[in-house]
């Protein structure tokens, strides 16, 4: 006898909605029929860590399981902000022509607040009738410089992670890279942010890690900061931990990433080269390479680490991930990484540009053919970045 699937148990579309694998699986299937739509809330229950997407401008997202680029309508993502961050599927934007800090979720386009650029303790001046001087800063030797807002934009905040997604009215917290050698901190809800550190190291990544619900950051040396940010510990109790390598760092960007319970070092190595792309000689920095580092925590000591097993890692701007490639549909045992240190890179003669797939088995990069190919360079679009879809 034939069955009119629309008539389906509650339970039976349940557990088919709760093993779908992607976000767009789910779609496509609560739009299947009128009550499969009506049943399933438009947000899925349960959803499985997805495949990131690689966020190339303001609306183009390029897929990597169909090495597609799909444009979203996202009004919100405003040519006069810069990304400064990437964590739960949602988006740090710093403006360009005010001081806010904003987050968007570019899936559902939801956005929440973060305290502005003149909320830190830095700052000790701000006013827009002060044209190209907007911001006066205390800089870490005493004395005070003056930025515009373009400056600030561009260069004042290296990087904000966020300890979980701040969804509807779920409190989170927020840790920044200022600079290069303070770290600040807030809650959800805060007026103003906290600087957690002494200016004494140059810190080059941060990362939130679950399990102890404390923000981790790491240094040019490998050294490590704890940030612990627990309700009944406030301001947050910050231990500096003193590293050693069983392997000189040779990379010039490290970034830190959780991969279950253990915490990696991934050292990316440059080389410089000059391109006459477009007629003008230029210096373009290339990935040749990285290193990885594991964490020994008994030792205090970064031990090298030939291979990632099952396990992939994005990384670059956004708050590093380490995923189970069988279970997002990845390469295994890759580093799949993004331009995040430059404003700019020029294509090279064959129209290359420095992201791509890493491969630790055989030291290999192939390279994302996500951009057009006979651009002369990248100049007017943003760095691009990592974005993880949450419909949530």
């Amino acid at each position: 006898m034939g069955m009119d699937w629309s008539d389906l148990p509650p339970e039976i579309i349940e557990i088919i909605a709760g093993n779908l694998p992607t976000y767009g699986d789910y779609l496509r299937f609560r739009a299947a029929c009128r009550s499969w739509h009506s049943f399933l809330p438009q947000s899925p229950l349960h959803l499985r860590p997805q495949l990131p997407w690689l966020m190339l401008s303001r609306r183009a997202f390029f897929h990597l399981s169909t090495y597609k680029t799909h444009l979203l309508n996202l009004p919100e993502a405003s040519i006069r902000t810069r990304n400064c961050g990437s964590s739960h599927g949602w988006l740090v934007t710093v403006n360009e022509e005010s001081p806010s800090v904003s987050l968007l979720n570019p899936l559902t386009r939801a956005t929440r607040s973060l305290p502005p650029l003149n909320a830190f303790p830095s700052i000790i001046g701000f006013s827009y009738s002060n044209v190209g001087r907007e911001y006066l800063v205390r800089n870490h030797h005493g004395g005070v410089d003056s930025f515009n807002l373009r400056q600030m934009c561009n260069s004042f905040v290296r990087k904000i992670v966020l300890s979980s997604s701040p969804s509807g009215n779920s409190e989170f917290s927020a840790f920044a890279i200022v600079g290069e050698r303070n770290l600040a901190f807030c809650r959800s809800g805060d007026d103003s942010w906290i600087f957690v550190s002494e200016e004494l190291h140059c810190w080059e990544d941060a990362v939130h890690h679950d399990g102890s619900n404390s923000f981790y950051a790491v240094s040019k040396e490998g050294t490590v900061a704890v940030c612990c940010v627990d309700d009944d510990c406030f301001p947050p109790r910050v231990s500096i931990i003193q590293t050693v390598a069983s392997a000189r760092f040779s990379g010039d960007i490290h970034y830190a990433v959780f991969s279950g319970e253990d915490m990696m070092l991934v050292s990316r190595i440059l080389e410089q080269e000059f391109d006459d792309a477009g007629g003008e000689s230029n210096l373009v920095y290339r990935t040749v390479g990285f290193e990885i580092f594991e964490m020994n925590w008994c030792a205090f000591k970064w031990q090298k680490v030939e291979s990632l097993g099952d396990r992939a890692l994005f990384i670059g701007g956004n708050s590093s991930l380490s995923l189970v490639a069988a279970s997002v549909g990845c390469l295994g045992d890759c580093i799949y990484f993004t331009d995040d240190y430059s404003d700019f890179n020029y294509d090279d003669a064959c129209g290359k540009h420095d992201l791509g797939i890493f491969r630790l088995w055989d030291q290999g990069i192939e390279p994302l053919p996500c951009y057009p190919r006979n651009s002369y360079s990248r100049l007017g679009w943003p760095l691009p970045i990592w974005v993880s879809p949450n419909p949530s």
